[in-house]
């Protein structure tokens, strides 16, 4: 039997600075793809000079879009690509040797004409560069050990799929500019497709830098779930917790200062214990200095991503009620 032809896909726009990484790990598969078709959407910097030169060594393909974003460059990719099984990642990440090995496996050796499997998730782990990183790592990232396979949504950073189930649900919101891959992976789910878990197919990305850039990014993550009416309770139990738990802790601590201590201790479990968790075994690649300075990021981490999450839902929610007569989803 032919072996399946297996596509690599992603996009890109001013990735000049993390673009080899990926490349020369790519190079490095054990598995080589067949293709890797990357969509530009609208660099100015160097990036499709290294793409060009790049497609000199191996079957790299490139598609110009300028303005698209990342789930019509996505779209474009798959559309334009040859293979029955895509492989799906992101700019800025790097690529474990065997990562297109272990996600292809459970797809290619199922050949039968009713497939056990449609979708495999891969997964992904923080490759921080400093103490900044480190914390944001541990605050947002869950553990391997914390990931339950039958529920698991993957990342577009890290998947495949066969081509013919992303033709069947109509590919990637292209409504959508952020959380798109949540909403391809919910209508995959729906449409019966069987998912897999490869923890083994790993793709390791950075951090955001600063807080600046964590804050700016969970304010789009958030927008993307109003824009998609995703995870209403979570938003819902955040804003009580805020606007509602915390003044009465507050209130508490004032009135009957024993059990307003009780309380913050109850509510620093629940909302840091997670998160320092992670962070401890990461420490040990750290000076005192700057195992102290991690530790001290997290509370802050944690408190400016929630404030980044209330400001960006409520905005999401209005551009989603405006644009619902326009035959938003």
């Amino acid at each position: 039997m032919t072996p399946a032809i297996v596509s690599l896909v992603f996009t890109v726009k001013n990735e000049a600075a993390s673009l080899p990484r990926l490349l020369d790990s790519i190079a490095a598969q054990t598995r080589t793809p067949d293709e890797i078709v990357v969509v530009d959407g609208g660099s100015t910097d160097a990036t499709l000079d290294i793409l060009r030169a790049a497609s000199a060594r191996m079957p790299l393909r490139i598609e110009v879009a300028p303005g698209a974003n990342i789930s019509r460059g996505r779209n474009l990719a798959i559309r334009a690509a040859r293979g029955e099984i895509i492989c799906a990642t992101d700019a800025g990440v790097w690529l474990e040797p065997t990562w297109v090995e272990e996600l292809v496996r459970p797809l290619a050796n199922d050949r039968r004409p009713q497939p056990a499997i449609h979708v495999v998730a891969g997964f992904f782990l923080p490759d921080p560069h400093g103490v900044f990183e480190t914390a944001l790592a541990a605050t947002t990232l869950p553990l391997l050990s914390e990931i339950h396979p039958g529920k698991f949504l993957p990342s577009s950073r890290s998947m495949a799929f066969r081509k013919r189930v992303w033709e069947h649900v109509g590919g990637y919101p292209e409504w959508l500019d952020f959380c798109e891959d949540l909403i391809f992976d919910f209508a995959l789910r729906a449409a019966g497709c069987r998912f897999a878990f490869a923890p083994r197919a790993i793709a390791h990305f950075r951090p955001r830098p600063n807080l600046g850039a964590f804050f700016r990014q969970y304010y789009q993550y958030a927008r993307g779930d109003g824009k998609a009416n995703l995870w209403r309770l979570r938003h819902i139990i955040r804003y009580t917790t805020y606007l509602v738990a915390l003044p009465l802790v507050l209130a508490a601590t004032f009135a009957a200062p024993l059990v307003g201590m009780l309380l913050w201790l109850v509510g620093a479990w629940f909302m840091l214990f997670p998160s320092y968790r992670r962070l401890l075994p990461m420490l040990r690649e750290l000076a005192w200095r700057e195992r102290l300075c991690a530790i001290a990021w997290v509370p802050v981490i944690r408190v400016v991503g929630d404030i980044a999450k209330m400001l960006g839902y409520p905005v999401g929610v209005v551009w989603r009620r405006r644009h619902r007569q326009g035959g938003l989803p």
